[in-house]
């Protein structure tokens, strides 16, 4: 009798143990999946849906020296796009900013902040897996966005960066007078204690005097199914002036959107294994490798080579001559077009 009592307490006690574990995953796994496309409120707007437990591990903080360590991760924030989103706020003091093909031949923009934090940045939309590998470049960066695809949830965790989704934190994330879902701003300064500074960027680019030849090109126009961007020279600000489908783009504090350096890289652009609510598929743009890409500064138009040899580095530019290609000091638009 002894021994069966013995028997039946260990069996009682695991079951409690096996119960806290399942509760402390669910709640590991909650503070993910809320306000998340999917689980939480979903990022098109939807009446929001429990969250499933089991969706997300954070990745491991890989072990470096500490004199490798940075003081500060950079932030990228997902950006929506949609006309409906404008004007952005926050945009113009990103030192770089992304474009990226989405679902129904749309875009949206991942922003990257290192040098300055601006007070609010939005609106905030969902992650995508071309965000994954693009963010490799940096040291475990914050990742702001509004949620993503729930198969994608686990990559979220896995990946080398740290998500941070309104369910994780909730007091970074505000409101706005718009409409849902084109109405989530974030705060900056309530991810990132420290602003980084430029020494963070670790994009590959490099920065100085033009390179000889280039051809005038004062406007350049690229298209996307659904989506337009005009970058037109200013000689008067020395910067281009940004047009999102013919219409200027300005932030929400009235100042034009103007990067001194606007490329256009031409990458291989194909079907994910992911599709958003209506069933359309997601692009996944292909940003390791090499390939060709058009560099405008200063109103001329450069040919380049640009490669990128693993995820864990930075996308070099070059003249087809293999010197490097300089950019101008200021922000960057990277504009990823179909090769």
């Amino acid at each position: 009798m002894a021994a069966v009592g013995k028997s039946t307490g260990r069996r009682a006690r695991g079951r409690r143990a096996a119960a806290t574990a399942v509760v402390a995953g669910a709640v590991a796994a909650g503070s993910l999946t809320a306000g998340c496309a999917g689980g939480g409120t979903p990022d098109d707007g939807r009446p929001p849906r429990p969250p499933r437990t089991a969706a997300w591990t954070p990745a491991p903080v890989p072990s470096r020296p500490q004199q490798a360590r940075r003081a500060a991760p950079v932030l990228a924030v997902k950006i929506d796009n949609a006309r409906a989103a404008r004007p952005h706020t926050g945009l113009g003091a990103a030192d770089v900013v992304y474009v990226e093909p989405v679902e129904g031949g749309l875009s949206r923009l991942l922003a990257v902040y290192a040098s300055t934090l601006p007070e609010a940045v939005g609106p905030v939309r969902s992650a995508r897996e071309t965000d994954l590998e693009l963010l490799r470049q940096f040291d475990r960066p914050a990742l702001a966005f509004s949620g993503a695809q729930r198969r994608l949830l686990p990559l979220v965790g896995r990946a080398p960066l740290r998500a941070e989704p309104p369910g994780r934190r909730p007091d970074a994330y505000f409101r706005g007078a718009g409409a849902v879902p084109h109405n989530l701003y974030v705060r900056p300064h309530r991810l990132l204690r420290a602003t980084p500074g430029v020494s963070a960027l670790t994009t590959g680019f490099s920065y100085g005097a033009a390179p000889d030849g280039g051809v005038p090109e004062p406007v350049r126009t690229v298209r996307y199914p659904a989506a337009r961007f005009t970058f037109t020279w200013d000689g008067s600000r020395q910067r281009y002036r940004v047009a999102l489908d013919g219409t200027a783009a300005a932030t929400t504090d009235g100042r034009p959107v103007v990067p001194s350096t606007v490329v256009v890289q031409n990458v291989r652009i194909r079907p994910s294994g992911y599709a958003d609510s209506r069933g359309h598929n997601t692009p996944y743009t292909e940003t390791v490798g090499s390939g060709t890409a058009k560099v405008l500064r200063g109103g001329k138009a450069y040919d380049a080579l640009w490669k990128r040899p693993e995820p864990g580095d930075g996308t070099r530019f070059t003249t087809v001559d293999g010197e490097p290609l300089n950019f101008a000091t200021g922000q960057v638009w990277v504009v990823f077009v179909r090769a």
